[in-house]
């Protein structure tokens, strides 16, 4: 099982990146892909930000990046990929994919988001950095 991320860099505020996640390794439709971010200069803690279901196509966003981050899935290419619009400082940091069995989700995540103790993968992560 492998996810690589790319399409992290540094970028201006209210400026765009696309994140790509590559899976391989597994059936993508059997599974759910998360984003996670962990801040910088804090102890390593990933925060959700957005996920996406391949069995029914459900979405999760924080609410920190609804209506600017979008998050879709390329099964042709096993590929999720995260549009990311309007960056702010905040946004900064590294930004990781993993997967979960569709079967192991809690019904709360399209609430509360993806806890990462329940995600089974990962990849290595990119950096965003967004500066003024």
């Amino acid at each position: 099982v492998q996810l690589v991320e790319s399409g992290g860099g540094l970028v201006q505020i209210g400026g765009s990146l696309r994140l790509s996640c590559t899976t391989s390794g597994f059936n993508l439709e059997d599974y759910a892909i998360g984003w996670f971010r962990q801040d910088p200069g804090k102890e390593r803690k990933e925060v959700s930000v957005s996920a996406i279901s391949h069995y029914d196509g459900a979405t999760y966003y924080a609410d920190a990046v609804k209506g600017r981050f979008t998050i879709s899935s390329d099964k042709t290419r096993n590929t999720v990929y995260l549009q990311m619009n309007n960056l702010k400082p905040e946004d900064t940091g590294i930004y990781t994919c993993a997967n979960i069995w569709t079967g192991g989700l809690n019904p709360s995540w399209l609430v509360e988001g993806l806890e990462p103790g329940a995600m089974s993968f990962w990849g290595d992560g990119t950096q965003v950095t967004v500066s003024a």
